[in-house]
């Protein structure tokens, strides 16, 4: 782990790999069980992975605390460090954080890859589009997750004081970016046709936490964009399918400049 500085912010980071630049924005939870896709994306990519404000030990300064806000800061990132053709890559939580900066500028990024990406809302006001991971037991919710947790979430019980601490940031920020409105922005579906570049929307099969339905309407929703479903996943097939998952990135994203 590394840090960026963005203006006076100070994040942690992932990064790692050579070539095209690609920004990974992250869920909720799980960061570090990114790390082996983030390392075979790295074979292709200069991959940039900052750990979110209020996420890890990244400081969450005074008066953030809205999606609106981490979507400028990682336009202000990209304009920085003068990137340009960026892959953005969001998964979940991750993933409205990308639409959101789509919607306010793509000036300086090429494609857009959702990874069962939170939001927008479908359906009407008495629908629920996304679980609500907070009403229900820790068992079904790790079931809704992934196709198999045992094989894809930490054994917490072998975890240092440090990584527990951070996981409990983890959770913590994301309350306070995604909890009113839950999970979403009732103004977002009205801008999505400013995201005006190649999108690949992925979604894992068995995801139970936002269905493949809701992926196939945001994908509907977009300019140009295409769906693409990864089986025997949940809510991150990046984590229980990394090789499927950066095999669909690689055919999408790199079709145009090999």
């Amino acid at each position: 782990m590394e840090r960026i500085e963005i203006g006076k912010i100070s994040l942690e980071a992932l990064t790692g790999g050579e070539g095209l630049p690609l920004l990974f924005r992250h869920g909720g939870d799980f960061f570090l069980q990114n790390r082996g896709f983030l390392d075979r994306l790295a074979r292709t990519w200069r991959v940039i992975a900052p750990r979110h404000p209020g996420f890890g030990t990244s400081e969450r300064p005074d008066g953030f605390r809205t999606v609106h806000d981490l979507a400028h800061l990682y336009l202000d990132l990209l304009e920085g460090q003068r990137l340009g053709d960026v892959v953005v890559v969001g998964s979940s939580f991750g993933g409205w954080i990308a639409l959101e900066m789509c919607v306010r500028s793509v000036a300086r990024i090429g494609h857009l890859v959702l990874i069962d990406a939170l939001g927008v809302k479908f359906g009407g006001r008495q629908e629920r589009d996304i679980a609500d991971i907070y009403a229900l037991p820790a068992d079904e919710l790790l079931r809704r997750t992934f196709l198999d947790p045992a094989c894809a979430v930490p054994d917490y019980g072998k975890l240092d004081e440090d990584e527990l601490t951070a996981i409990v940031r983890d959770r913590t920020a994301t309350a306070l970016y995604r909890w009113r409105p839950y999970m979403h922005n009732p103004g977002l579906r009205q801008w999505l046709h400013r995201v005006r570049v190649p999108t690949l929307v992925i979604w894992g099969e068995h995801d139970g936490i936002v269905l493949a339905d809701y992926g196939q309407k945001l994908c509907r929703s977009l300019p140009d964009a295409r769906f693409e479903l990864v089986g025997e996943a949940g809510h991150y097939p990046q984590i229980e399918r990394p090789d499927a998952v950066v095999a669909a990135i690689e055919g999408f994203a790199l079709a145009e400049v090999l």
